[in-house]
């Protein structure tokens, strides 16, 4: 449902507003190509000034620093990668439960490894920098992606398909914790549905750092069949086997 609009006249941009956001999207634009090329440790406001032509006191007036751009970064990139990952699931069936959450991993999998400097910043020792700066900035990442995923977590729990733990199974810490992470993620669903969310989160972020930094590569040189196996399990856990 969209929020009426009715009865609201929409004032034109002023041409300051249009240039502020010509701007902030041209400084967006040129951070991710900066990652992309030489990786999170590159993104500077400096480098990012020279790029688009402005020194880098110009950007103060944009973003707070090195955080404030990394962060507008990191929401960009993230609008981005669900908009993708919402894509190749809405290519599915929608009675095809498993179907959805398979090509939704798939994916995930896929842009990760095409885009390694960006995952770094989503999930990986980038996040991890921008974490330090005491922005909790995941909380994007999981209402958008773990909100997605959710959507279809929802029809299985409501169609009972998805077998999932009672609440009173979970350790009390570990409930706490389940249970902040089901909230940010925007579903009226029970603890034990978020539970097996991040139950197969955690294999799927084992796997797709796996195949990014080539961990086991030696062994390992294409990821896919171990994605597959590894797929097969997480939807029998769903109580979506996979069609093949």
């Amino acid at each position: 449902m969209q929020p009426s609009t009715e009865g609201n006249l929409v004032q034109p941009a002023s041409r300051r507003e249009r240039l502020r956001a010509e701007l902030e999207s041209e400084v967006l634009t040129a951070a991710r190509k900066l990652i992309a090329s030489e990786g999170v440790e590159a993104l500077s406001l400096s480098a990012v000034a020279r790029s688009v032509g402005v020194t880098p006191p110009a950007l103060y007036r944009y973003f707070e620093g090195k955080p404030g751009l990394t962060l507008a970064v990191y929401e960009a990139v993230t609008r981005d990668f669900v908009a993708t990952v919402a894509k190749a699931a809405g290519e599915i069936d929608p009675e095809d439960f498993g179907g959805q959450l398979y090509a939704a991993s798939r994916a995930v999998l896929d842009w990760s490894v095409a885009n390694p400097g960006e995952f770094d910043l989503l999930m990986g020792a980038g996040y991890a920098r921008l974490a330090a700066t005491g922005r909790h900035a995941d909380q994007v990442l999981i209402r958008e992606l773990g909100g997605l995923f959710g959507q279809t977590f929802t029809q299985l729990w409501r169609r009972r398909i998805l077998p999932y733990p009672s609440e009173h199974e979970l350790e009390p810490r570990l409930r706490s914790q389940v249970a902040a992470y089901g909230r940010l993620m925007q579903h009226d669903y029970p603890v034990g549905v978020a539970m097996v969310m991040i139950t197969c989160w955690r294999q799927i972020y084992g796997l797709l750092c796996m195949a990014v930094y080539g961990h086991l590569a030696s062994s390992f040189d294409d990821y896919l069949p171990l994605f597959e196996n590894m797929m097969d399990d997480l939807l029998a856990l769903c109580g979506v086997p996979r069609k093949r």
